[in-house]
């Protein structure tokens, strides 16, 4: 996505002195991994990644305590004795990233730095979904408390034009993708492959030159948040509070002179950057565990609004099912009962009373909003709260679950890529979590200190 605007008003990315595991103080580097916090999937998830390693990060994104608190005290307390043992070390110098994931015929590259934040206002940063106030509070005060930033956000952009060329091939790139591919010609800082089957590789760009070509590059783009919604509006809140502090706002951040330092760490956020012209991302669902609400009580209360229908199993076959009547409009498959239910064909007069107007077509026929919107606040009057829903990008996780207490999983199926690029460039946000972009980077890698940045 580029900007139309001039250079000064695109991305910014500089270096930081990436913080990260010390190979020899720690079991593997895939054990001390984890994927983002929002999808560790709780309880089983999270004790399995604890268990994995004594120095597993999910012990800073996630730690376990009584009160968020003790939780936020917990996560820098850890921090600080990891950092004093010599677990965790700085690189010696700034440096920007070039981090690769591949799995099989996946691949997907890209560069990590700290991003300058901007106001939403200025279009630099497109966000597509809704937050939750709670959750963007939690994760302010767990960073306020660690003082870093403990994961990166996945955005993407697109270079224009878009590289004739495929991915894997070399020699034709420019700006920041030719950064990428000298790197791939040296040795890399870390290499590991996590239980999923990933291979990671992380190289380090110091060179003044290089630096200087990507943040040409980037200068004229914007990016859309693939992944990270939260932690995004953590990064603005707080940069707010420092900016005030310090008498200026996020769009008029009064930075260095130097473009590749920050005058305050706090107006910046870690952040991965994908070009999708030249790494797709894969675009996923993220179903809904209604933990109070029995299948059978979901499927009464539908009666005369939609069309219910039992689908065959297994999961792969009824979301194949799933996937074909969402072709032709909105539907969504419950289960927690041991079947699978296709839930379709709305009544249209019920969209009408139920679904905004005030939005586009496209928005008011998302899905995600139609759940919401219908099923959620009208039908079966279920707060979005966490005590009566979960957010689980995994469909097996989600049916398990549902099965497991009782409650009623909601599958959907994933919105086109396209759709919500269109979107955010209208500046029209989907429902929270309406998409789930991948692969995402793995937490731990590379984690960025603030009270030293």
């Amino acid at each position: 996505m580029n900007t139309t605007g001039p250079a000064d008003k695109g991305l910014r990315l500089i270096p930081f002195s990436g913080l990260r595991y010390v190979p020899e103080r720690v079991g593997s580097l895939s054990a001390v991994t984890s994927p983002p916090y929002d999808v560790v999937v709780r309880p089983d998830g999270l004790d399995e990644l604890e268990s994995a390693d004594p120095y597993n990060i999910v012990r800073l994104i996630l730690p376990q305590a009584a009160t968020a608190e003790e939780r936020h005290g917990q996560a820098a307390r850890t921090l600080r004795r990891w950092r004093a043992e010599g677990v965790l070390a700085p690189d010696p110098e700034p440096a920007l990233y070039v981090y690769e994931q591949r799995r099989g015929d996946m691949l997907q590259r890209g560069v990590i730095g700290a991003l300058a934040l901007s106001a939403p206002a200025d279009g630099i940063v497109l966000p597509h979904e809704d937050v939750m106030p709670d959750v963007v509070a939690d994760r302010a005060a767990l960073m306020r408390t660690t003082a870093a930033n403990l994961e990166p956000l996945l955005l993407t952009y697109r270079s224009d034009p878009a590289p004739t060329t495929t991915p894997a091939s070399t020699g034709s790139a420019t700006g920041t993708a030719a950064v990428i591919e000298r790197a791939l010609r040296r040795p890399p800082l870390l290499t590991t492959t996590t239980e999923d089957g990933f291979h990671h590789r992380l190289w380090s760009v110091t060179d003044p030159g290089e630096l200087a070509e990507i943040s040409g590059d980037l200068a004229h783009h914007q990016a859309l948040i693939a992944d990270g919604h939260h932690r995004w509006a953590t990064y603005l809140r707080l940069g707010a509070e420092h900016a005030e502090a310090c008498g200026h706002s996020l769009s008029d951040p009064a930075g260095p002179a130097d473009p590749t330092s920050a005058a305050d760490p706090w107006g910046y956020g870690l952040v991965l950057l994908i070009d999708t012209a030249r790494y797709p991302l894969q675009v996923r669902a993220i179903h809904r565990l209604l933990r109070q609400l029995p299948v059978g009580r979901a499927l009464e209360a539908l009666a005369g609004a939609f069309r219910v229908r039992t689908v065959e199993g297994p999961l792969p076959r009824a979301l194949e099912t799933l996937a074909a009547a969402a072709g032709t409009g909105n539907a969504f498959l419950l289960a927690g009962d041991g079947r699978f239910h296709l839930v379709d064909r709305p009544d249209e007069e019920l969209l009408t009373r139920t679904v905004r107007a005030d939005r586009p077509p496209a928005w008011r026929r998302l899905d995600a909003t139609v759940l919401h919107a219908t099923l959620l606040d009208h039908i079966w009057r279920i707060p979005d709260t966490p005590e009566h829903i979960a957010y689980i990008h995994d469909a097996e996780a989600a049916v398990a679950q549902a099965e497991r207490h009782g409650g009623t999983a909601v599958l959907l199926h994933p919105v086109r890529e396209e759709v919500v690029r269109d979107l955010a460039r209208q500046g029209v946000t989907m429902p929270r979590k309406s998409t789930s972009f991948g692969p995402k980077p793995a937490t731990g890698l590379v984690l960025r200190d603030l009270s030293t940045d």
